[in-house]
């Protein structure tokens, strides 16, 4: 491939219309108003969440005897794909659908960090929620990249590093865009995690500790599980700016593929989102869809007509209010 190809597309496209979700949840609830039956928290993902964070601590135990190598190669490989579960669990905690009350909801999901070693959750759950109200609008989606990051990740190889540093950006980014007031439940759930961190070094040796951090690192990065922060909203296709996923990666991802599916209906749990297609496929059907997220990350990387500009913008609703 041509590393140093020149990305063409050097704005986002900007539309005059709200984003497409809320006008197709009322057309489908019109014509099928039992998908409603699948609203509400899902109790299964207790029982997922905990053993998932359970394997990934044996994992950091077990990665203790293992050569440089071997550690590296579990770390991205099993290790990667456990933590980016539980980061898609917690991406289900955020719209509490696991526990009615918010507060159980918050202690999952600091839990699930302890296994992540990096206190996310609430931070998280406090920016995310603003991507479903505000899909697409300047300064309150901080899903979309910044001007910045398309006019530095122009070319193939800077892309790959785009693509690889992730974790970075979806951590800086909302604080330089849309700086909130830090909270007591981010203040706890950082001293938490980072107890946890210091208990798991102090117990079985810095290499677990390490073991914990690259899993999260690399499996935010460039790994398959993680293809799908590109191909959920990044306009691969035109016409269209939120896309699904219905091939295997579903199965250790809470379903996160059915990614229009999950923004017509966020009350509906990952779990029930596969029910919201077979109930109303010809809502779907016709949308582009993926079958490999590892193929979208090859095409962002690799065609020039795509980069971090590859998003749809649209005005604020309630700025002139």
């Amino acid at each position: 491939m041509p590393i140093n190809q020149t990305v063409t597309t050097t704005e986002f496209a900007r539309v005059g219309t709200d984003e497409p979700h809320k006008s197709r949840r009322k057309e489908i609830l019109t014509k099928y108003p039992e998908i409603k039956e699948l609203y509400g928290p899902d109790i299964r993902l207790l029982p997922s969440i905990l053993a998932i964070a359970a394997a990934q601590l044996c994992l950091c135990v077990y990665s203790t005897q293992l050569v440089w190598y071997k550690w590296i190669v579990l770390a991205y490989s099993a290790g990667g794909t456990l933590t980016h579960w539980l980061s898609l669990g917690n991406h289900e905690l955020a719209h509490n659908l696991c526990f009615k009350t918010t507060r159980y909801n918050e202690v999952l999901g600091m839990i699930a960090n302890c296994a992540q070693g990096l206190p996310s959750f609430v931070t998280f759950r406090k920016y995310h929620l603003d991507h479903h109200y505000f899909q697409g609008i300047d300064e309150k989606d901080v899903d979309v990249p910044t001007e910045w990051e398309g006019k530095i990740f122009n070319t193939t190889f800077r892309k790959i590093i785009w693509v690889f540093l992730q974790p970075l950006f979806y951590a800086i980014r909302p604080l330089v865009v849309r700086p909130k007031p830090p909270t007591i439940h981010e203040a706890i759930n950082a001293a938490t995690t980072i107890g946890f961190d210091l208990f798991l070094w102090y117990q079985y040796g810095l290499k677990a500790l390490l073991f914990n951090l690259c899993s999260t690192l690399l499996g935010m990065g460039l790994h398959p599980v993680a293809g799908h922060f590109i191909a959920e909203h990044y306009t691969l296709a035109t016409g269209q700016e939120t896309y699904s996923y219905y091939g295997p990666l579903n199965l250790v991802t809470f379903n996160v593929g059915y990614h229009n599916e999950h923004h017509d209906f966020p009350r509906v749990s990952g779990f029930r989102l596969p029910q919201v297609k077979a109930i109303a496929p010809e809502f779907y059907d016709n949308l582009h869809s993926y079958e490999s997220w590892t193929g979208v990350i090859y095409d962002y990387i690799v065609r020039p007509d795509i980069g971090p500009f590859s998003r749809v913008k649209r005005p604020d609703p309630t700025a002139n209010r």
